[in-house]
């Protein structure tokens, strides 16, 4: 078992686009809302939640903005040559970063202690039964 330590960093596929993180994440976490179903086409996306301040990047990912769920203006980022999904900010928290787990250059020392979202979770998923479970987050408008 790995345990995080800074700086971390990641990218896409191709290798266009890259990014550092500076500080250790603030949250790690799966989120089961239907939004991230569809951005991932998968179950949940898994995620770290780090500070804008410390997030620098290279290179120059294109971003598609929709209203979530919970109502809040997302920005996902992507690189648009290699089609890897990166990061999302939220409108409503500019001070914050989403960090797709599977664009981490090592992810071992990912450890979620919460599902979001729960009420949208796909039956056939196992979740840990050591996170926090969160049926609905805020409707923010």
């Amino acid at each position: 078992m790995s345990e995080v330590t800074t700086p971390f960093g990641g990218g896409c596929a191709c290798g266009k686009i890259r990014y550092t993180c500076t500080t250790a994440p603030i949250a790690m976490m799966n989120c089961h809302c239907r939004d991230c179903q569809r951005a991932t086409g998968g179950a949940f996306t898994s995620a770290v939640l780090v500070r804008a301040a410390s997030f620098e990047l290279t290179g120059s990912p294109r971003a598609h903005t929709v209203t979530a769920e919970s109502g809040n203006e997302v920005a996902r980022s992507f690189c648009a040559d290699c089609g890897t999904p990166l990061y999302s900010a939220l409108a409503s928290n500019p001070s914050v970063i989403i960090i797709k787990v599977g664009s981490l250059d090592d992810a071992t020392w990912f450890r979620p202690s919460v599902d979001l979202w729960t009420r949208s979770a796909q039956p056939w998923v196992a979740m840990d039964a050591g996170t926090t479970k969160v049926e609905t987050q805020p409707v923010r408008r």
